[in-house]
């Protein structure tokens, strides 16, 4: 293969994992797919966990993020900001139920490690930070907002997603915290 890069590395990945069904993939069958060694794939990642990392954000970045960011009109900043966080729970709703397994690996690679989350929603914070003036450094506000909201974000509440009360308890917390913003 030409120019081995680390997208082709990534998508590589990701189309063997929904393939087996499983996470349980070498370095090695990954080169083998991309007709190199796996120390070629080393050049890109440091090692099996960090390649992980970046499936799971590439697909949480395709399916998610970037469904956000193109259905949101420039509006004032508190709309601007429920209408992002009512797209992100949709978002994650609607990848829970039409794509389980990458779902399920977001949640063990991403959902699973704070620290990873924390850094997976970094450029969000700065967009949001950024929309609301907030001009703050850490993203504290922002992560705060998040907090908010982690039953429409986080896996372990998944079994509420499709109840028919989803919308109502989306806008009765947006209005717990609207004031605050």
């Amino acid at each position: 293969m030409d120019k081995l890069n680390t997208q082709q590395i990534i998508e590589t990945a990701q189309r063997l994992i929904v393939e087996k069904n499983s996470t349980d993939i070498s370095m090695s069958q990954i080169a083998k797919q991309l007709n190199v060694t796996h120390a070629a794939i080393y050049k890109h990642f440091e090692n099996k966990d960090a390649l992980w990392l970046a499936v799971a954000q590439h697909w949480f970045d395709t399916n998610i993020i970037n469904k956000i960011n193109s259905q949101i009109d420039d509006a004032e900043a508190k709309s601007y900001l429920h209408d992002w966080l009512w797209q992100f729970a949709n978002a994650k709703k609607t990848t829970f139920n039409e794509n389980p397994l990458m779902f399920q690996l977001n949640t063990k690679y991403i959902d699973s490690n704070p620290d990873v989350l924390h850094q997976v929603l970094l450029p969000s914070y700065k967009l949001l930070d950024q929309k609301m003036n907030y001009q703050d450094a850490q993203y504290q506000k922002i992560e705060a907002i998040f907090s908010a909201f982690a039953v429409f974000a986080l896996p372990n509440f998944s079994g509420t997603w499709n109840r028919p009360d989803y919308r109502s308890r989306f806008e009765d917390i947006w209005q717990l915290i609207e004031k605050g913003i």
